[in-house]
């Protein structure tokens, strides 16, 4: 049995659902200050994170995702977005842009970095991580 690389990640895409595309699009533009685009693919209204779609190089990205197979929650995984430079900076977005912070900024470890949760405007529990 073939293993997996120790450089592989373990993560290779994520999906958050959505019930509304048109706000959960225009939360997460607000909050990390991107453009986003949306596609419909397979029956499913897609909005994506900037990223290379090339899926080769190794990078995770994902998007925000309505469907049928697919209900915002603040039970179950939970992904950690990247906040990097600045989580703070990000934080202080959130519930400008209708979200609400849910665990402020706190310190992991030194070598780790920082942390903090939030419920988006879907009801989505959600991670951001940020370097020390």
């Amino acid at each position: 049995m073939e293993k997996m690389s120790p450089n592989t990640n373990s993560l290779n895409w994520f999906e958050i659902p959505v019930y509304n595309t048109k706000r959960a699009k225009l939360f997460y533009e607000a909050i990390f200050d991107i453009q986003m685009g949306t596609d419909n693919m397979m029956g499913m209204e897609m909005t994506f994170f900037p990223a290379d779609m090339s899926m080769q190089n190794g990078k995770v990205s994902g998007a925000l995702v309505k469907s049928d197979m697919h209900m915002p929650s603040a039970d179950g995984s939970i992904i950690y977005l990247n906040a990097n430079p600045s989580i703070q900076i990000v934080i202080d977005r959130i519930e400008k842009a209708g979200g609400k912070v849910l665990m402020p900024k706190t310190q992991i470890s030194e070598d780790v970095g920082f942390m903090a949760f939030f419920a988006d405007t879907e009801g989505n529990k959600v991670g951001l991580h940020a370097g020390g």
